[in-house]
């Protein structure tokens, strides 16, 4: 433990680190200097000013100018200083180089999604290269959310219909996990996606295959890899369970009541209807909170995915 971040936060993995765990810190030892000195002269005033007798009697006492101007100028001090510290820091934040690594990122109920420049659609999975500026551009497509990595110390709200960004310069390579900090509904707390960070040569290595290792899986392992990846099984259970959504075991081939009232039976088209489109015919008795894949998934994952469904009788 080299010093209180240790204790107190988690590792610093960026650049931006230092200086917010040092702003933190100076205002956790300033506080305990207060504290300690404050709560040690409220025993000392109360034991030496003590009532020694029924005649004692304290005097009363108007005011003492260097005091009251002592306690008012040192902490205003001290709060210029946080204020000029914390304001630097917040403009090298919202500053990114010009020279940043783009990735777009869209957060859904509930998962996080992250578009490269290839094209190439990572859920789940942040990928990005060591020493190297990365500008992550981020939109919602449904409530607000909140992007934020402790190990990297960024976080900004993620908002539908407009455009926030943030930006961060990993140190070395690993895994962060990725939360989101703004409640979003009942599967919040499992709105969670991993940062791997790379070499430069691993990054571009990883972006040149990315999604190739799918090409060697059966349809039916296929499916069930991107159910995960894809969160589905946050809101659909594989077991019966009722979650947010209908469970996916004995999903395939029954009938299924509708808000409408009308009754659909869940054939190919249906599932992935309700994949491209899942507003288009709402089951009965469920919120329609389901986010739409379209852009997402291709025809051989859609496929996949219907095909590990039906194995789930």
């Amino acid at each position: 433990m080299n010093n209180l971040s240790d204790f107190m936060l988690p590792p610093a993995k960026s650049t931006v680190a230092g200086q917010t765990d040092a702003l933190f810190n100076f205002i956790n030892v300033t506080s305990l200097v207060f504290l300690i000195g404050i709560t040690i002269a409220i025993i000392f005033f109360a034991w030496k000013y003590r009532r020694k007798s029924e005649d004692d009697v304290t005097p009363v006492i108007t005011h003492n100018n260097r005091l009251e101007i002592t306690w008012s100028v040192i902490p205003l001090i001290l709060v210029i200083i946080v204020f000029g510290w914390g304001y630097t820091g917040y403009m090298n934040k919202a500053t990114p180089p010009d020279d940043s690594y783009e990735i777009r990122a869209v957060g859904k109920k509930w998962l996080w999604e992250f578009h490269y420049p290839t094209g190439h659609v990572s859920v789940g999975e942040l990928h990005v290269p060591v020493d190297r500026p990365v500008k992550l551009v981020m939109s919602s497509v449904d409530v607000i959310h909140s992007l934020y990595i402790p190990d990297f110390r960024v976080k900004q709200d993620v908002l539908p219909n407009r455009y926030t960004s943030l930006w961060f310069e990993a140190t070395e390579t690993g895994e962060s996990v990725v939360f989101c900090t703004e409640y979003c509904g009942n599967a919040h707390s499992n709105m969670m996606a991993t940062a791997f960070v790379h070499t430069q040569q691993d990054f571009e290595t990883w972006l040149a295959n990315a999604g190739s290792a799918d090409d060697d899986l059966p349809p039916v392992e296929l499916g069930e890899v991107l159910t995960q990846r894809n969160a589905c099984t946050t809101c659909h259970s594989t077991d019966g369970s009722i979650l947010q959504a209908p469970s996916f075991q004995g999903l395939f081939g029954s009938e299924r009541p509708l808000e409408s009232g009308e009754t659909v039976v869940a054939d190919e088209n249906y599932i992935r209807e309700s994949i491209l489109n899942p507003q288009a015919k709402i089951h009965e008795g469920f919120q329609p909170v389901m986010p739409a894949f379209a852009g997402t998934l291709d025809d051989d994952q859609i496929n996949a995915i219907i095909e590990y469904i039906k194995t789930l009788e």
